[in-house]
C-alpha cells in the first residue's frame, strides 16, 4: 500500500513536470529555445515536446483508469530515453552540474518503471 502510494506521488509530480516542460517546447518559438551552447533543430524540439506529453499522459492514465496498465511502465522507459538524452546534451554544453537535474528524473521515471512493473508482474 505504502509503495502504491509513494508511485502514485511521483508519477504525479513526473507528469506535472513532463506536462510543463512539454507544452511549452510546443508552445514557444523556435527562435527562443534555439539558444544556448548546443543548438537543436527546432523540428527535434517540437518532437520531443510532443513526446514528453504523451509520456505524462501515459504515466497517469493507463494505469489510473485501468485500460491497458502495461502501458504505464513503458510511459515511464520512454521518459527515461528522453532523459538520457537530455543529460547527456547538458553536459556536453559544459553543464556537468546542471545534467544532475535530467539525471534525477531520468532516475525517478526508472525507478517509476521497475515499481510498476512489479506490481503488475509479481515474482
Amino acid at each position: 500500500m505504502r509503495t502504491n502510494t509513494f508511485l502514485w506521488f511521483v508519477q504525479g509530480l513526473l507528469a506535472a513536470l513532463f506536462l510543463f516542460a512539454g507544452g511549452m517546447k510546443l508552445v514557444f518559438p523556435l527562435e527562443a529555445m534555439q539558444q544556448g551552447p548546443i543548438v537543436l533543430p527546432g523540428p527535434f524540439l517540437r518532437f520531443i515536446g510532443v513526446a514528453e506529453v504523451c509520456g505524462a499522459l501515459g504515466l497517469i492514465l493507463p494505469w489510473a483508469l485501468r485500460i491497458r496498465p502495461r502501458l504505464t511502465p513503458l510511459a515511464a522507459c520512454g521518459l527515461v530515453v528522453i532523459m538520457i538524452g537530455a543529460t547527456v546534451i547538458t553536459a556536453w554544453g559544459g553543464q556537468a552540474a546542471g545534467a544532475l537535474f535530467p539525471l534525477t528524473v531520468g532516475a525517478l521515471c526508472g525507478s517509476i518503471a521497475y515499481g510498476r512493473s512489479l506490481i503488475l508482474y509479481p515474482a
